[in-house]
């Protein structure tokens, strides 16, 4: 292990005697360890290329775009060491490194003295989120989004990912169709609020950004000692996209009140308060670079990204669970209720969210 983690790091233009390797558990796409050479710790990481198939494109977008920020980071007056990962590349100027067994490796630098929430209930954590994401939009506001290679083809494609949910439903491949005709209808009844957003970027409306498209808080550093956060981290699925996706993808996730899997829909609904939280620190956060079609836009986010989630639940039941990891028969389905559950209630107060974030737009 450790001669060929000293090989590794060779490849990086890291040479030394390695001191220690700590394997990190936490995450469940790559294998990670941190290693010291010299007293620097590195950290070394598999590209999982079943997920990411593109480990070429994936780094591409990486570096330049760590690269971007690390030069907003120096021209503030920032710590660039600690407020973008430095990733590290070979002699021929890649991120990443292929080994004998066809495994794609990368290298950077492990940020220490600080901390990550897998959840967060606390308003201010929320807050403190938002503005970590916010801010990431604000540092590459300038930055062309269509430039980066779109590592996952139609990730967020809602147009796409409803015509898999209609061919899913032609086909019916587990027979459960009969199960799920009300789930079905509520999603159709939807279409044209789920395209919305694709609609909106074809005509010009809405510009590409560059999309985090993994807002989930443990992609998030918080400084040990002053508890505020450092930088944004997890950046393989950095692609082109809109900002009112990762707006709505963390409200969809934060700003549900119980499981994504809770059968009781009694206690699952649409908590406004951490909206609130979340959009506070995101639309402030990036200090006011969003465009007026863009602030409108972030409310819509919210729907669509709950939206699409709950149709590729829907999907995978009808497939007969392919995808998604499922414990008992209508798993599945209970996951595509509960989706509907804060759709209902997001629509619903459509106009409070609405005001919220124009609120903090202005």
């Amino acid at each position: 292990m450790e001669q060929f983690m000293k090989k590794v790091l060779s490849q990086f233009g890291i040479e030394g005697d390695i001191e220690s390797i700590r394997p990190i558990k936490t995450g469940h796409i790559n294998q990670t360890n941190v290693v010291s050479v010299k007293g620097h710790l590195y950290t070394v990481q598999t590209i999982n290329t079943y997920v990411f198939p593109d480990a070429d494109g994936v780094m591409e977008n990486i570096l330049s775009v760590t690269d971007h920020i690390r030069k907003k980071v120096v021209a503030a007056g920032g710590d660039p060491a600690r407020e973008v990962l430095h990733f590290y590349s070979t002699a021929e100027g890649k991120g990443n490194w292929k080994d004998d067994e066809g495994r794609q490796w990368r290298v950077y630098d492990y940020i220490d003295d600080c901390i990550t929430y897998d959840i967060a209930d606390d308003l201010q954590i929320l807050t403190d989120a938002g503005q970590a994401f916010g801010n990431f939009q604000k540092l590459l506001a300038d930055y062309d989004g269509s430039t980066l290679n779109e590592t996952i083809v139609n990730f967020h494609n809602t147009r796409q990912r409803y015509v898999n949910m209609e061919a899913g439903i032609e086909r019916n491949a587990s027979g459960r169709l009969q199960n799920a005709l009300p789930e079905v209808a509520f999603y159709r009844a939807r279409t044209a609020t789920a395209t919305r957003l694709v609609d909106q970027i074809e005509q010009g409306i809405l510009p590409l950004r560059v999309t985090h498209n993994d807002t989930k808080f443990n992609n998030i550093l918080i400084d040990t000692a002053t508890k505020k956060p450092l930088c944004v981290i997890d950046l393989d699925t950095i692609m082109p996209g809109l900002a009112a996706y990762d707006f709505g993808d963390a409200i969809r996730f934060c700003a549900n009140s119980a499981a994504e899997d809770e059968k009781d829909l009694s206690k699952v609904y649409f908590c406004k308060d951490k909206f609130e939280a979340f959009a506070k620190g995101f639309i402030g956060g990036a200090d006011g670079f969003f465009t007026e079609a863009e602030v409108d836009s972030m409310v819509w986010g919210c729907i669509i990204m709950t939206l699409e989630c709950g149709c590729r639940f829907l999907l995978d039941y009808l497939d007969g669970d392919k995808y998604f990891h499922t414990e008992y028969d209508d798993h599945n389905l209970v996951r595509a209720r509960t989706q509907m559950k804060l759709v209902a209630d997001m629509e619903a107060c459509f106009d409070e969210m609405q005001a919220i974030v124009r609120k903090y737009a202005n």
